[in-house]
């Protein structure tokens, strides 16, 4: 989890054009911890950078895990293009990291014929898949 943080940092401050030497202002900045693990923060700068967080510990899903941490936020820059981007995630032990945004490609649709092998497949017995 602490690596999405610091490489969410690092792409929010690659992402907006910069000058030599150009300092950009701090807006604002809040963060509150809380003493059962709950956070929440946020931030925004001069150039329109724009980012929050809230997350809490949560019991692990797996016996075998430590308590998680599930975070939801969002965060925001202006593109080299002048393209407004928007990202919204969140991030837990089940699903991990899901971001949201307009310009986040997708895949194309699973054809129909695929589709359909792959629920007779998974609709088999375990004992009955090929390769087990």
């Amino acid at each position: 989890m602490k690596f999405i943080v610091i490489a969410l940092f690092i792409a929010l401050a690659n992402a907006a054009p910069q000058g030599p030497n150009q300092d950009i202002p701090i807006i604002s900045q809040n963060s509150n911890q809380e003493a059962d693990g709950s956070y929440n923060w946020n931030y925004e700068t001069g150039n329109g950078i724009r980012a929050e967080e809230t997350g809490s510990l949560k019991r692990a899903t797996s016996a075998d895990t430590n308590d998680v941490i599930v975070a939801q936020g969002s965060y925001s820059y202006t593109s080299p293009e002048g393209e407004l981007i928007q990202i919204t995630y969140t991030a837990d032990d089940v699903g991990g990291f899901q971001a949201q945004g307009a310009h986040i490609p997708t895949p194309p649709p699973v054809p129909a014929a695929i589709q359909k092998a792959l629920d007779y497949i998974l609709s088999l017995p375990p004992s009955q898949r090929q390769g087990n």
